[in-house]
């Protein structure tokens, strides 16, 4: 016999003892990890512009705690806080995600990341790496992890209302009435100022490159937090890269040019938000039969009739839009989804657009 039991005489001994050692460092890295995030107490993780501070009202973020910290857990507290995984509140492409309850009376979302669905050890890793990174109030924030006993859990923010994609395109959704204009605009500016923070603030840069309705949670029908980084790339890594990847996203969302190259960039994110403005606009799934959402849209958003414009509108809106919104956000779409992926515009340009339409206008002043 050998070390730990192990038999020398038996190569196969050797892989297993390696493996054993190797998941040993990794706790040892995560638990480091959590110790610093920890140490930091209610410091962020990274930076913030300070047009991005309070951008979601107080009373909508009631339920959120943000000096939770970030720390390692055991396989039997999550299991014990799930209820055994009882409680599927969402299904991911190699994931699912349950509803977990802390004696504290806390809430959270533990995705459990599965290996028979194509979920990878270094996928998961990847993800609380960037996780680890990143905070911002449109971002669904990390509480916790746990690689125990062959599960990748993450602990994550519990965000109460589901998806845009359940919202809009589900009975359940729908019953609860329709999203009005300016809920979908509210909406894709949260979007849109969490793609400008992980684009131009999160140091590394990080490509979401899974933007779609199903990985935007609502805290309410006004506000909206971006989730699901598991495909996400550190942009550093890959915004000056020559030499195509694997295209990785979902059907009628992923850039065409990153689709036709295998190049990718910040200017995918924004090709997919393009295709989300679509969908907000027509209340249409973003693939239409044999054609994608932009596809199937093309004629109609690039007509600079009016008319043509409100045929293209959600017809649960019933027409009660700003007709020069409509045309403003109409506008950003085109130009997210040109096919030149450096003619597209940046997210910060995209953010300062739609903020800009949806303030205020100064009262003229009257003649005395």
């Amino acid at each position: 016999m050998g070390f730990l039991g192990f038999s020398k005489s038996n190569p196969r001994s050797y892989w297993i003892a390696g493996a054993i050692v190797l998941t040993i460092i990794l706790t040892i890295i995560f638990k480091k990890l959590a110790v610093y995030v920890d140490c930091k107490g209610d410091k962020k993780l990274s930076k913030t512009k300070p047009d991005e501070e309070n951008q979601v009202d107080e009373k909508s973020m009631d339920s959120i705690d943000s000096n939770a910290t970030i720390r390692t857990y055991a396989l039997e507290e999550l299991k014990m806080a799930t209820k055994n995984f009882q409680i599927r509140i969402g299904v991911g492409a190699t994931s699912y995600v349950y509803l977990a309850e802390f004696g504290d009376g806390r809430l959270g979302a533990v995705k459990r990341v599965m290996e028979e669905r194509g979920g990878k050890t270094k996928m998961f890793l990847d993800e609380v790496s960037v996780l680890l990174r990143i905070s911002h109030p449109n971002l669904v924030g990390l509480m916790g992890f746990c690689l125990d006993k062959g599960e990748q859990l993450l602990l994550l923010e519990y965000v109460p209302n589901k998806s845009l994609f359940e919202r809009m395109h589900t009975y359940h959704g729908q019953s609860s009435g329709t999203l009005s204009w300016s809920n979908r605009l509210n909406i894709a500016l949260d979007v849109a100022r969490a793609l400008d923070y992980l684009h131009s603030v999160a140091d590394p840069p990080v490509i979401h490159r899974d933007i779609k309705s199903s990985n935007i949670l609502l805290i309410n029908d006004d506000h909206a937090k971006l989730a699901d980084f598991g495909l996400c790339k550190l942009g550093n890594d890959v915004v000056s890269a020559t030499t195509p990847t694997k295209v990785k996203g979902s059907l009628g969302y992923v850039d065409t040019y990153y689709l036709n190259t295998g190049l990718v960039s910040p200017k995918s994110d924004v090709y997919s938000f393009g295709v989300l403005l679509l969908e907000l606009i027509t209340g249409l799934k973003s693939v239409q039969g044999s054609m994608t959402l932009a596809e199937w849209t093309e004629e109609c958003r690039k007509n600079e009739n009016v008319e043509v414009l409100i045929g293209m509108l959600d017809p649960e809106l019933n027409g009660n839009v700003d007709i020069e919104q409509l045309r403003v956000l109409v506008d950003v779409a085109n130009l997210a989804l040109l096919g030149n992926s450096e003619a597209r515009p940046t997210m910060t340009q995209i953010v300062y657009r739609i903020s800009s339409f949806m303030e205020p206008q100064p009262v003229p002043d009257l003649p005395v």
